[in-house]
């Protein structure tokens, strides 16, 4: 018998029968080859829309020499007059270069046949033709990703401007993410050959070859598209879910782009912008970036508070202005509905306070051990949120977020013997917390599910199956469901009159919003404005968390921005009165675009 070696492991060797004589042809020889590669599996979203595929495209190439009647072919091609000069420039990687052999422009089909068509009369013309991935979207762009095999020349871009920062840009969404289940597997062929090298059947099935699955996203790229049109001319991100499932409706991360941009092979210059940019268009804020939540950590504290028994929903504490300050001005908070509904900041600081100077009988002598003790169980009971860890969503670089412990203040204080008016801030979710978007909009579908949640995911199901395994198990909190549902009418409250968020209410429609707004203080500029919350109130299909950088007061520019992503997706369609509230936000977006041009 025959020995090769193996091509899909080195050094592995496949033994091949002995040759086959046939009556008709003679002698058959057995061969073992390997097959085509499988077509790349497309990228969808939840109604089927296809998003990201493998499709031939057209590339125009330009050259140099001689120079073009710009004006004609603008007009061949169904262009404004302006359009060729600012795609080749789009195209150069930098103002001012002269690209070897020319520039290559994306042609649509359309835009080709054209070309085709007038091919004699433009004879300096070359159009070829590929097999890319290619995008029928332009938004979703830290979703998506990008195949790290057509995203070199970004890469190495990347790398080279600024290294410190290149690995927090590096963000492949569900394309790096599934990669290989996208790609599939080659397989091998098992021919028997006569004399002349023609195929006679096979000596063996091909058991290698996997074709690329398909992933059916939980992104709905309708809602998508309208939350990213909200945010547009801001920083910040908007990530909701749905909290029975834990599938991701949307994910925004502001300032945006179009995800064919990192792909392109016409883009070089718009991707040197996109790196020089400020205000980091590239670095996926939601998933990637954590910052302190603010206010809407009083639901957490709260909880916990509830949990340990340093509070009950019944107690009152008046708005003491010499211990924290607190922007509204409302009655006496004499429950926990009430301290929510008026966000009253000194009432949360002596929850907090009561939480970590509570001296249990085994303690009684040593209040520092008390205060260590207190608020490492703190830090437990909220770190079972998902907070201070990776969840494990299917994005790449997700980051874990941070809760201070003892160890931390022991030594940042440089003492065990810290009080608590040194970290007080945590009472009002400041200080040293930090979450990303997505522990935000995932804290919410706790609450709304009375203590429980699955892993978010973007992928709700893999070619014909469903998610991965893990997104299908169900984890819970260290709180009773009985102390998360005290939160309720708060949340409640907070949407109603009177609440700090009375103004987004949509009640109009019929839809009954829990929510917690916030405003988390920002020694280098405006403050940073938030809102968390879940609808409808009674059964729970969405939990959102908005953060707008700089944008002032959560109940300003959160809870509206958030209102209208809740009405778009629980009715299709927003009410007449809200419709300034979209013109509103969408023409700061346009002036942002006209800025950056």
């Amino acid at each position: 018998m025959l020995l090769l070696n193996a091509c899909s492991s080195p050094g592995q060797q496949v033994e091949l029968p002995p040759a086959v004589q046939d009556s008709t042809f003679g002698p058959l020889t057995p061969r073992r080859d390997v097959s085509e590669a499988p077509r790349r599996g497309r990228v969808l979203d939840r109604n089927d829309s296809v998003l990201v595929a493998t499709r031939p495209v057209y590339l125009l190439a330009l050259p140099l020499r001689p120079p073009l009647d710009s004006l004609k072919l603008n007009r061949l091609l169904g262009w404004r007059d302006s359009t060729l000069w600012r795609r080749i420039e789009a195209a150069l990687p930098y103002e001012g270069a002269r690209p070897r052999g020319g520039v290559k422009l994306l042609l649509t089909n359309a835009e080709a046949k054209k070309i085709q068509a007038h091919q004699p009369e433009w004879p300096m013309l070359k159009l070829e033709q590929r097999t890319r991935r290619t995008y029928t979207t332009s938004t979703g762009a830290p979703v998506l990703g990008y195949s790290y095999s057509q995203a070199q020349p970004f890469l190495n871009s990347a790398q080279r401007y600024r290294r410190g920062r290149f690995y927090r840009l590096r963000n492949g969404g569900v394309e790096t993410y599934y990669n290989s289940l996208l790609n599939g597997h080659r397989g091998y062929l098992h021919p028997l050959l006569d004399t002349l090298g023609q195929a006679h059947g096979t000596w063996a099935a091909d058991t290698a070859f996997q074709p690329g699955q398909d992933l059916h996203l939980s992104v709905d790229a309708r809602l998508q598209a309208y939350a990213e049109s909200l945010l547009a001319g801001r920083k910040g991100y908007l990530v909701a879910l749905d909290p029975r499932t834990g599938e991701v409706l949307c994910a925004v991360s502001a300032p945006t782009f179009a995800p064919s941009v990192l792909t392109a092979p016409d883009r070089a210059g718009t991707r040197r912008k996109l790196l020089e940019n400020e205000d980091m268009p590239l670095l996926n804020r939601s998933a990637t970036l954590a910052n302190p939540p603010g206010s809407v950590f009083k639901l957490v504290n709260a909880a916990v508070a509830l949990q340990l028994g340093a509070t009950r929903p019944g107690t009152s504490y008046r708005c003491d202005q010499s211990l924290i300050s607190c922007v509204h001005h409302h009655p006496r908070a004499r429950n926990l509905t009430m301290a929510l509904q008026y966000s009253c900041n000194p009432y949360f600081y002596q929850v907090m306070r009561k939480l970590i100077e509570r001296v249990p009988d085994s303690l009684v002598t040593d209040t520092t051990a008390a205060r260590h003790a207190n608020l490492a169980a703190w830090q437990r009971y909220a770190k079972s949120f998902g907070l201070d860890t990776l969840l494990g969503v299917d994005l790449p670089r997700e980051q874990a977020g941070f809760l201070p412990t003892p160890a931390f203040y022991d030594k940042a204080r440089r003492t065990r013997h810290w009080k608590y008016r040194s970290i007080y801030s945590l009472s009002v979710g400041q200080g040293e917390i930090n979450l990303t978007g997505l522990q935000m909009a995932n804290m919410m579908a706790i609450i709304a599910n009375r203590g429980w949640y699955y892993t978010p995911h973007f992928v709700r199901s893999v070619g014909t199956g469903g998610p991965l395994p893990r997104f299908l198990e169900k984890h819970h909190t260290l709180i009773d469901s009985v102390n998360l549902e005290a939160l309720v009418p708060g949340m409640l409250a907070v949407m109603q009159r009177g609440g700090t968020a009375a103004t987004s209410s949509l009640a109009d429609v019929g839809i009954a919003v829990a929510g917690k707004t916030g405003t988390v203080q920002n020694d280098e500029g405006d403050d940073h404005a938030t809102f968390v919350g879940f609808a409808p109130a009674n059964n729970p299909t969405i939990a959102i968390a908005v953060y707008l950088e700089n944008a002032g007061f959560g109940a300003t520019a959160a809870a509206p921005c958030a209102a209208l992503v809740i009405e778009k997706y629980l009715r299709g369609s927003i009410a007449p009165k809200r419709k300034r509230w979209e013109q509103r936000m969408k023409y700061r977006g346009y002036q942002y675009e006209r800025e950056h041009r």
